[in-house]
């Protein structure tokens, strides 16, 4: 078949549902249109919307020859650079994930996962006793701090705290989802979304060009942060990344690894806290598992579980796509070379089919079965799965442990909770706001 279901008018007002109610206009389209539609916006190629596992599974085999990934993420390279290993394709993108995947595997995570347990305690240590918080807001500081200390490697100091409000400031500017469309991002000045953004890029820009100056001077002091293990990290040909390239990929570890986590986390929060019998659960296995280290709190089952429906029923991301280079036939359809094959994270994750009740938020379907990566994707699949996710799952739990250790937490009954967009990822509504019960001083 070569005629694609789908919205018709105006790719204006796809771009204005797609921004304001993402997770609405998916679950529109798919009951008007069924399981393949597509939709476009202004200025990128048509969009084809898949979420069939058969099919998922279909995209994600390809290794990058019928399909570029990078094109597909080009619209974000004014914010990461494009020297990112979101941005290249083919033998550049294989040559980028050999060099930047061992610092996220194996036994360097437990040593990343004090840091963040020690991060976490203090933001809690901030909490307000009977006061209502935004809670994304803590999640984000912690997110942050953990990024500066565990990726960057900056030491506790004035020059980490100068980074660290630098990094804050650009972050919160760069969440603006008016700045996801091209023509927003027009500097007029300092007083202008974009202007401001620019302004603060090139100041951070400063410092961590300064910080790879110095690290790569002789006797220049490395240590077992990503940053670190990533400047001494050699291709197949024996060759270092330039200093232009550990640029975009730390702006990228910092924009996709922040906002990212700080939102998992707050969605993780809001679906634990508001479902009977989860939090007492999850409390009585951290109890149960005697004094908690990274390493215990890795393989307690019911947390990896609590993790995992979290990012299953509010994906941070709603979907993943490539940008064909032929040709094909996808899912019964006749594609176009320029096409995106798109695969609906959040559509493919609710398919009553592979998941009872894909409304529920029930940790248990995870301790009961295993799902295949065209089934649940959170992170992407295929060669473009997030070279980070085992960080931000061991951050999760590693933050949720301590979280509950360490305080209780209400929800407020404030009307409902949706999600509401900030730049690429989908956050609670008013940060999701909570109320402090309990504090405990560190043990």
């Amino acid at each position: 078949m070569t005629l694609l279901p789908g919205p018709q008018g105006s790719s204006l007002r796809s771009l204005y549902n797609w921004l304001t109610q993402p997770f609405e206009y998916l679950d529109e389209c798919k009951r008007l249109y069924g399981d393949t539609f597509t939709f476009h916006l202004p200025r990128l190629p048509k969009m084809v919307i898949f979420s069939d596992p058969a099919v998922v599974k279909v995209v994600f085999a390809d290794p990058g020859e019928a399909m570029h990934g990078g094109r597909f993420n080009r619209s974000l390279s004014a914010f990461l650079g494009d020297k990112s290993v979101l941005m290249v394709d083919g033998k550049a993108h294989l040559r980028k994930r050999k060099l930047l995947l061992p610092p996220f595997q194996g036994e360097r995570m437990l040593a990343y996962g004090q840091v963040m347990m020690d991060l976490a305690d203090e933001v809690i240590d901030g909490f307000p006793i009977g006061e209502v918080v935004a809670i994304h807001q803590r999640m984000s500081g912690i997110a942050l701090n953990v990024i500066v200390r565990n990726v960057f490697g900056f030491a506790p100091g004035p020059k980490e705290a100068g980074l660290r409000q630098d990094l804050s400031k650009l972050l919160e500017i760069m969440t603006w989802p008016p700045l996801l469309i091209p023509f927003m991002r027009v500097d007029l000045g300092r007083f202008s979304h974009w202007g401001r953004a620019q302004r603060l890029l090139r100041q951070c820009d400063e410092n961590l060009y300064a910080e790879l100056r110095a690290r790569r001077a002789p006797g220049g002091k490395r240590g077992t942060d990503i940053l670190s293990l990533l400047i001494d990290a050699r291709d197949e040909e024996g060759q270092v990344m330039s200093d232009a390239e550990l640029r975009d990929e730390l702006v990228t570890l910092l924009v996709a690894g922040h906002e990212t986590t700080a939102t998992a986390l707050t969605w993780a929060l809001r679906w634990l806290l508001a479902t009977p019998g989860v939090e007492e659960r999850l409390r009585s296995e951290l109890a149960g598992a005697g004094e908690l280290d990274p390493e215990r709190i890795q393989a307690l089952p019911y947390l990896d579980a609590v993790v995992r429906e979290s990012l299953r029923l509010c994906p941070i991301i709603p979907l993943v796509g490539r940008i064909l280079q032929e040709d094909v036939v996808i899912g019964g359809y006749r594609l176009k070379r320029g096409m995106g094959a798109v695969c609906s994270i959040y559509l493919a994750q609710r398919r009553p089919e592979v998941y009872v009740e894909p409304e529920r938020f029930w940790p248990e379907r995870f301790l009961d079965k295993k799902f295949t990566p065209a089934e649940f994707f959170p992170f992407g699949g295929g060669i473009r799965r997030c070279i980070g996710m085992a960080f931000a799952l061991f951050e999760m739990k590693m933050v949720l442990a301590r979280l509950l250790q360490r305080t209780r937490l209400q929800l407020t009954p404030r009307g409902s909770i949706r999600p509401v967009r900030r730049s690429i990822t989908l956050m609670p509504s008013d940060g999701l706001l909570l109320r402090v019960l309990e504090r405990k001083e560190r043990g």
